[in-house]
């Protein structure tokens, strides 16, 4: 069964527990009650993934060099390979 604190959890092993959910979900064989408490875990896991994908994308920084001045610049996804 899921844990259920997941701010606990790495992002990579709160992904690793959501791919186990989705996978014990689309078997079908689970009954409901226990299929909804997965399904309740997964969304939890999910958020969490959504909240550490959002912290980390604030933190990246692009550093560019203009003359012999290092600026930070905020990251703009928007930007990348144009």
């Amino acid at each position: 069964m899921p844990e259920e604190k997941t701010s606990s959890l790495s992002f990579e092993a709160s992904l690793e527990e959501l791919e186990r959910i989705v996978k014990d979900l689309e078997k079908g064989d689970l009954p409901l009650e226990q299929s909804l408490t997965l399904f309740e875990a997964g969304m939890r896991l999910s958020a969490e993934c959504k909240q550490q994908l959002e912290e980390a994308e604030s933190r990246i920084e692009i550093m560019l060099k203009k003359g012999s001045e290092t600026v930070a610049v905020p990251f703009n996804p928007e930007k990348i390979g144009k």
